[in-house]
């Protein structure tokens, strides 16, 4: 069942006026997206809680920026079940055929992200980074100096 409920337009702030790029400090134009009312209606969908999905066989943390499937993902991630059950990516559910700690971490968790300097950095293809080949190595660091700590 859907709903509506109205609320301040997200465009104009309210003010049923618009003054960006185009116009100057003292000139406005009716806003295009409330018409100038300064509302606007939003329809929604109440949760119920998550729905199931059909077809689905694994789940990972994070996009690799690789077109995947169950089978190149293999043993990495988690499965279906296990995910939608509430269990936790641990380390080595990440896709690391596909990716280096950095790649990985850049998405699934910033703050874990290894700042060595050997990598590529911001900016830069992570599969033109020289180490890309051997990224095996890579995870290998990455799970010496992470220590006891289990989760992705």
């Amino acid at each position: 069942m859907k709903k509506e409920i109205e609320a301040q337009c997200s465009a104009c702030n309210g003010t049923g006026l618009y003054s960006g790029m185009a116009e100057s400090d003292d000139l406005a134009v009716v806003c295009s997206r409330c018409e100038g009312t300064g509302k606007m209606t939003i329809t929604y969908t109440p949760f119920t809680g998550r729905k199931k999905r059909r077809g689905i066989k694994r789940v990972i943390a994070t996009s690799t920026g690789y077109k995947l499937n169950a089978e190149l993902v293999g043993k990495y991630g988690l499965s279906y079940k296990d995910w939608n059950c509430g269990k936790l990516f641990t380390r080595g559910t990440e896709v690391r055929n596909f990716s280096c700690p950095a790649s990985w971490f850049q998405s699934a968790d910033y703050g874990r992200m290894p700042k060595w300097k050997e990598c590529a950095g911001p900016g830069y293809s992570w599969s033109a980074c020289k180490h890309w080949d051997t990224k095996e190595k890579c995870w290998e660091r990455w799970d010496r100096e992470q220590g006891d700590s289990k989760t992705t």
